[in-house]
């Protein structure tokens, strides 16, 4: 009887034993996994990748600096992350007063890139298992600058740009692009990639006038010059209130003067001084006609080809556009 009970007893022991081994390979397994420090940066990417914002911010235990929040959340934050691939969290490396690094290794269309995250072990739940939040940290910014516009595009999202500027706080990692596409104005797209909150990234967009503003100006342009040569033409005048004018000793036969333009100005259109001016307008004009020399009274033809060069004020409205020649007489 002594003897069953022994090996009864001998059995439940190692039954217990087998258990405890067991709950401390969990345990074990368990906070290299789950509750390992490379958890939450998982956690952190997944919150990113979703457009989770808050929850970003919140694992991150960051703070925002002062500027535009929009690309703290929803669909620009997504963009921020959507060409993050081939991502590696490695091991956790030490780091001095109960801290640990872990890295992340990733690409960026093809770029090899790498971020590294600060955590600290700040205690244990349920007894056993470690507990591994982020060290305090500050966002990073991105400062956007755009010439002669209040506003841009910034990972998809229309944004405010108070004098041609504007400073964003984001996430890490991701990829920022600002670009501008308006109806008169636009520029090209400037990427940057942000993988530290220590990176300064600044993107300048630099605006140029779009072909339908310069099309615009040129047809108003083209329209003025053809108006002041009909008018010339009907006035009979070799000195109209034009760009164009002849000067000639001889005397003109009345009714035979014609002026035309051969040649139109290119337009060109460049920010200066905080506004966008027309470059000076070059361009010929034809005058044709009858002459007579005074001398001789001889009649012979008027045909000359003269160069003209003019400046315009350029005044834009979000509903008009107006062309004022400046003229110097």
């Amino acid at each position: 009887m002594s003897q069953t009970l022994v090996k009864i007893a001998a059995r439940w022991l190692l039954c217990l034993m087998l258990a405890v081994a067991a709950a401390i390979r969990a345990v074990g397994l368990v906070n290299s996994t789950i509750a390992g420090p490379q958890q939450p940066v998982r956690d952190y990417l997944g919150a990113l990748q979703k457009g989770h914002g808050g929850k970003a911010l919140g694992l991150l235990h960051a703070t925002v600096p002062p500027g535009n929040a929009a690309m703290l959340d929803g669909t620009a934050l997504q963009t921020a992350t959507s060409r993050i691939a081939n991502v590696k969290v490695g091991d956790a490396e030490e780091r001095p007063g109960n801290q640990v690094m872990v890295p992340m290794e990733y690409t960026i269309e093809g770029s090899p890139l790498r971020t590294e995250f600060l955590l600290q072990e700040t205690g244990r739940e349920w007894l056993f298992f470690n507990t591994w939040p982020f060290a305090p940290s500050a966002l990073p910014t991105v400062d956007v600058t755009v010439v002669n516009a209040a506003q841009a595009t910034v990972n998809g999202i229309p944004v405010n740009m108070p004098n041609g500027r504007n400073s964003f706080a984001v996430f890490y990692p991701g990829e920022y692009e600002a670009t501008l596409v308006g109806e008169h104005f636009t520029a090209p797209a400037r990427r940057a990639t942000v993988s530290a909150p220590d990176e300064p990234v600044g993107l300048n967009l630099l605006t140029v006038a779009a072909e339908k503003l310069k099309t615009d100006v040129g047809t108003k342009t083209r329209e003025y010059l053809d108006s002041c040569a009909a008018a010339a033409s009907k006035e009979q005048r070799l000195q109209p209130e034009c760009p164009f004018y002849h000067v000639t000793n001889n005397r003109v036969v009345p009714g035979s003067i014609k002026w035309a333009v051969s040649a139109y100005p290119e337009i060109s259109i460049e920010p200066f001084d905080g506004r966008w001016v027309v470059s000076p307008l070059d361009g010929k004009a034809r005058v044709t006609g009858s002459q007579i020399d005074l001398f001789t009274g001889t009649v012979f033809p008027l045909d000359e080809e003269l160069d003209f060069s003019f400046t315009t004020r350029l005044d834009i409205a979000p509903d008009a556009i107006r062309v004022t020649p400046l003229l110097a007489y």
